[in-house]
């Protein structure tokens, strides 16, 4: 055995400790409290998608287990959500179940593919404002849901659900062994079967599985017309659900002050989506509200993860009668601390110190998709706001110094800055026509040529400094400017002059 097979021995060793081993008490006591929490969300899910309960919660549990181990964010959790349920509804309305799992198995394929092609790199292209803004948007909407369980209901709801916040806030101050929300969710449920109270439960969200999920193949047919229909909803999933991956994946990155693999959790909860689909599951991805609850019940590793799918699966086959009773006010309490722990309070107590643009693009995007519910909306929306309100500050930053010689025959002009469509006024601008020299150099050293329009607005001065009948040479292209203008100037000699 040589030197480096035990250096790579111990480098997968040091890699599966600090992943799965750190602190698996908490990561054990951290992913039952997800596990738990999971059971309502997914029926609401599947509800909300048209289809039968169970379809929630197997794709829950399976996604869960399966991105514990190939995902690319340890602590993050995964399963049904409400953001790729809402796009499901349709294509269960009008085609059925089947096609639902037809279209899980190709968004995994999409995924997978993103994956191997590293798109996950293009996520640092979406702006901090967005990514804020998306996150109180979610905050909001986890509040919002949380509404109907405290509308029309006995007062004692609202008695278990105080109680139930007074446990979570208050109980870390004198002991932190088990996490609070757990305790909240075990005294609310025994007081609940002790007083026999008359409250909402688990089991009126509907019918819990009675068997673990079993292999089966789409039934569907395997035609181009099948192809046809489910390509739009496969898409629309995949990118949707990635996004949603990778900015849970951010927000633990920065709950946990460590980095995440954004190509491998694409791969992952690709792998996870094509396995669901042969399990009855729906489509899912990252869930911010549940990763949330793990990372400040002190999940950290892999192992939070994969005991969230596994307890899940034992609450619902093995603790059915317990899990039944347990009151939805006190998993209304957990989803409220999850909200106000997730809403950033400090990007609306600092906006007198961070620049207008960003204030607006954080509101644009948080707005849109609460009012829209459509996060894939908001945040497209936020990126194009962000794109605009840059380039026109970067098309202000275009500088021309003017210097002429002793004998007043020639004139250089010196650019600085990035020349692009938005900039060809501020460029144009800088320029004396009017005045009488012989010569007039433009000097490129410190300017960048990025597009059509500015190779224009280039051709266009040389052009008009000619005809007055006035030498013009252009000078400092960099390789990337002069093949651009090699490629795209009308103007003869432009680069051969420089």
């Amino acid at each position: 055995m040589n030197t480096r097979t035990l250096n790579f021995r111990s480098l997968n060793w040091r890699s599966i400790k600090r992943e799965w081993l750190l602190n698996p008490k908490d990561d054990l006591l951290a992913g039952a409290l997800v596990g738990l929490a999971l059971i309502p969300e997914a029926i609401s899910f599947s509800i909300i998608a048209g289809v039968d309960p169970k379809v929630g919660l197997y794709a829950s549990f399976i996604i869960a287990v399966i991105t514990a181990f190939l995902g690319g964010r340890p602590a993050s959790i995964s399963a049904a959500t409400g953001a790729m349920a809402l796009l499901m509804v349709d294509l269960v309305k009008d085609h059925g179940l089947q096609y639902l799992l037809a279209a899980t198995f190709l968004t995994g394929i999409f995924q997978v593919i993103f994956g191997l092609l590293k798109l996950g790199r293009q996520m640092k292209f979406v702006p901090r404002a967005v990514m804020i803004g998306y996150i109180n948007a979610l905050a909001v909407l986890l509040f919002l849901a949380q509404l109907p369980q405290l509308t029309n209901v006995p007062s004692m709801v609202y008695v278990l659900t105080l109680a139930s916040l007074g446990i979570i806030y208050i109980l870390p101050r004198f002991t932190q062994v088990v996490p609070s929300p757990l305790v909240a969710l075990a005294v609310m449920t025994i007081a609940a079967i002790a007083l026999r109270l008359d409250v909402p439960t688990v089991g009126d969200m509907g019918e819990l599985p009675t068997a673990p999920p079993i292999f089966s193949l789409p039934q569907v047919p395997f035609s181009l017309e099948t192809l046809q229909i489910i390509l739009p909803y496969s898409l629309t999933l995949a990118v949707v659900g990635l996004l949603a991956s990778f900015l849970t994946a951010s927000l633990v990155d920065d709950f946990t002050d460590t980095p995440s693999d954004k190509n491998q959790e694409a791969k992952g909860q690709g792998v996870a989506n094509i396995v669901t689909a042969f399990f009855g599951g729906m489509a899912g991805c990252g869930m911010i509200g549940q990763s949330v609850i793990n990372v400040q019940s002190g999940g950290r590793g892999r192992l939070s993860t994969l005991s969230a799918g596994i307890f899940l699966l034992i609450a619902i086959l093995f603790l059915q009668d317990w899990v039944r009773q347990m009151p939805m006010a006190a998993l209304v309490a957990v989803m409220i601390m999850v909200s106000i722990g997730t809403f950033r309070w400090s990007s609306f107590t600092n906006l007198r110190k961070v620049p207008r643009s960003e204030v607006a693009v954080m509101l644009t995007t948080m707005f849109v998709i609460i009012f829209t519910r459509n996060f894939a909306f908001g945040v497209a929306t936020g990126i194009v706001m962000s794109t605009v309100f840059f380039s026109r500050k970067v098309a202000k930053l275009v500088f021309v110094d003017k210097v002429l010689d002793e004998d007043g025959a020639h004139r250089i002009y010196k650019v600085s800055g990035q020349i692009f469509f938005l900039s060809r006024d501020e460029f144009s601008a800088s320029f004396n026509f009017a005045e009488r020299v012989e010569r007039v150099t433009i000097d490129l050293s410190d300017a960048q040529l990025w597009d059509q329009g500015a190779v224009e607005v280039l051709d266009k001065t040389v052009q008009k400094f000619r005809r007055k009948g006035v030498e013009v040479t252009v000078v400092g292209l960099n390789a990337a400017t002069a093949n651009l203008l090699n490629r795209l100037a009308t103007e003869e000699d432009l680069v051969a002059n420089s």
